[in-house]
């Protein structure tokens, strides 16, 4: 009786806790079955970077191909190609870095000082747009202007200037490639910042103000002490990903003609994989970058944590 009691009690508190929070959890779910079905039941597929998988095998071959170990891992760290792609890798991705994480923190005060609540939204939905784009679309727009006979072309034409072929080399395609990524999402990123902005005590603000802080000042002391939190984590979240260095916007961009400064992992990984069918060295490269990207959140976090003190734990 007393085991028949204590299970009905049990039955009685979650079909309470069910009915109350039950639409919740429903909610949840399409995002919980995403996350499964495209993050954690691909994990599986690791494996193959460490044994010699060949595309006929389908999916049994995953469990059933033979065993390399770290053969793959020692070919491409050996390979001519290495010391190449990380360089790139890790140029283009500091370099977005260094202008992409400062510049949406300046935008952010900017629109926080904006007194016109019109233009205020103006501006901020100027900025925000272009993250709306895909990389599909905002390349097109670069080819247009940049093309050797797109409107940037045009315009050295009518002033007598030659025409300069601005994709097709290094020094010109870093740059563009590095301005527009900052174009991109420098304004969508800033909206974290504003937020963080608005709950700042206003009254810090008329303290700094009857001390004799100008704007500069009041910035200094108190706009950056008041969202250092929010930089700090964002700051260690973007290392996480050092080594993305943009995928998509490479792809649509590069040429063989700027490879020895646009060829990155990633790129790497889908001519090995996609193109050449070495899925089991392509996922040991893949791995590899993971496993880099892991360490630097780990190293990030920590020196955060000693100078800050604010972390993501």
């Amino acid at each position: 009786m007393r085991g028949e009691n204590i299970q009905k009690d049990i039955s009685s508190k979650y079909g309470i806790f069910l009915r109350k929070y039950g639409f919740f959890y429903l909610l949840i779910l399409p995002g919980l079955i995403y996350l499964i079905v495209f993050k954690y039941l691909p994990l599986a597929g690791l494996t193959i970077a460490f044994k010699q998988y060949q595309p006929g095998m389908g999916f049994q071959g995953i469990f059933t191909s033979q065993w390399v170990g770290l053969k793959h891992f020692r070919k491409f760290m050996g390979s001519y190609y290495f010391g190449e792609i990380m360089r790139n890798t890790l140029m283009i991705s500091f370099a977005k870095l260094l202008l992409g994480f400062p510049f949406p923190i300046l935008i952010a005060i900017m629109l926080n000082d904006l007194k016109n609540k019109y233009f205020k939204k103006f501006a901020q939905t100027v900025s925000y747009m272009p993250n709306f784009m895909s990389w599909v679309v905002v390349s097109g727009i670069i080819v247009a202007i940049f093309s050797t006979d797109g409107a940037a072309n045009n315009v050295l034409n009518s002033i007598g200037c030659p025409p300069v072929s601005f994709l097709s080399q290094s020094s010109s395609f870093l740059k563009i490639i590095i301005i527009s990524d900052v174009w991109k999402y420098a304004g969508w990123d800033s909206i974290i910042y504003s937020a963080a902005i608005m709950s700042i005590d206003p009254t810090l603000y008329e303290a700094a103000s009857m001390d004799g802080a100008g704007k500069l000042r009041q910035i200094w002391h108190v706009t950056l002490p008041g969202i250092s939190s929010v930089i700090a984590i964002t700051l260690i979240l973007r290392m996480g990903g050092i080594l993305e260095a943009g995928f998509e916007q490479i792809l649509m961009l590069y040429s063989p003609a700027v490879y020895d400064v646009a060829d990155i992992i990633d790129t790497y990984v889908y001519r090995e994989g996609l193109q050449m069918a070495n899925y089991s060295f392509s996922t040991a490269v893949s791995l590899f970058k993971s496993v880099l990207a892991a360490i630097m959140v780990l190293i990030t976090n920590f020196l955060s944590k000693k100078v800050s003190g604010e972390g993501l734990w």
